[in-house]
């Protein structure tokens, strides 16, 4: 029974910020991709540190 409850609480489980960022770096088809995503989590860091 716990089995059970534990592999639908695995299932409904939300990503958490990272988890969504890795996946976001790893979708980069080449370097020049990969780059303007780093970039663009570094902007949107930036943005959050700053309250925007």
């Amino acid at each position: 029974m716990f089995a059970t409850l534990k592999r639908a609480a695995k299932a409904l489980r939300v990503p958490t910020a990272e988890e969504v960022e890795l996946a976001y770096i790893y979708e980069a088809g080449d370097r020049y991709d990969l780059e303007a995503r780093e970039r663009n989590l570094s902007r949107r860091n930036f943005n959050r540190t700053l309250g925007l």
